[in-house]
């Protein structure tokens, strides 16, 4: 059974794009990240996008807005940011508070600096499987640990246990895609889907991204399956200084032993969506150059 450090590879992906980005002769790629309110989960993950920008040589601005900001204000700051050239990637950090329309607002991201990939336009883009599209930043490093760690997907059983459209969605649909890592048969199940274990015991490779704690069992799993875990839940340890520890959607202990690979959770999937958010950022840039130059 192999434990796929999703650190490791997530420091190879930083090192490289590190190196693309000292390659670039003058103008260094720029994103903005947009944060509403101070939920200390929000500033901690936006300070850890900020500090990875920083090693690989990519400038970050933040925007702090306050969680009473109107929808329409929001808006207004984010179409500023559209019309700003010198911006080549926009984030929204989510959650975002209950009376702002979230959809509304990453469909207000102009698609080209959408590096989160999360706008209507990308998704459709994913869905024709268009090269220049931005794909989600989970479930591009999904696929990335898949790639990197040489498992087979070509003609093997996903289940995919999750629905959303940050990474269920989109991680079966580039699953599903024509190439590699993909030409998957890909099986989509969720929180109603009758008798979840009838799918998950047949399949090669099961994507957990369901928001339930330690929910996937040993019963449901069988041997040799790879197993990727995206879930991060928290829960109470005294024994921890924090008095909390992080568990995926797996019931990690247990499962571990049947799969031929996993991923961890901390240290698995986790790291990947920040490597992945950067690489989305260096792309826009790009993107952004030949669109200046044609």
């Amino acid at each position: 059974m192999e434990v796929i450090d999703g650190n490791e590879i997530a420091a190879q992906i930083i090192s490289e794009l590190k190196v693309e980005v000292n390659s670039f002769s003058q103008e260094r790629p720029t994103v903005l990240f947009i944060r509403v309110g101070e939920d200390p989960a929000s500033v901690s993950y936006v300070r850890k996008k900020q500090n990875t920008a920083k090693k690989i040589g990519i400038t970050s601005q933040l925007l702090v807005l306050p969680d009473s900001i109107t929808q329409e204000d929001l808006l207004d700051a984010i179409s500023k940011a559209n019309a700003d050239q010198e911006i080549h990637g926009i984030l929204v950090q989510a959650p975002l508070p209950a009376h702002i329309d979230e959809r509304k607002v990453f469909n207000h991201v102009n698609p080209t600096k959408d590096v989160d990939g999360f706008n209507a336009t990308n998704l459709g883009k994913l869905c024709q499987e268009m090269e220049e599209g931005f794909t989600s930043c989970t479930p591009a490093g999904i696929l990335e640990i898949l790639k990197r760690k040489k498992i087979v997907t070509e003609g093997k059983h996903v289940v995919v246990l999750g629905r959303s459209l940050i990474v269920g969605k989109p991680a079966g649909m580039l699953l599903l895609r024509k190439g590699l890592p993909g030409n998957s048969t890909v099986t989509f199940c969720h929180s109603r889907t009758p008798d979840l274990a009838k799918f998950t015991q047949k399949a090669d490779i099961i994507i957990v991204a369901i928001g339930k704690p330690q929910f996937l069992t040993a019963d449901m799993v069988s041997t040799g399956t790879t197993i990727i875990d995206v879930g991060i839940n928290r829960l109470a340890d005294s024994a921890k200084k924090s008095g909390f520890r992080l568990v995926g959607d797996v019931d990690y202990d247990k499962v571990a032993p049947l799969c031929s690979a996993i991923t961890p959770v901390p240290g698995g999937v986790g790291p990947m969506t920040v490597a992945m958010l950067m690489s989305n950022t260096v792309k826009a840039f790009k993107l952004s150059l030949e669109t200046s130059y044609s």
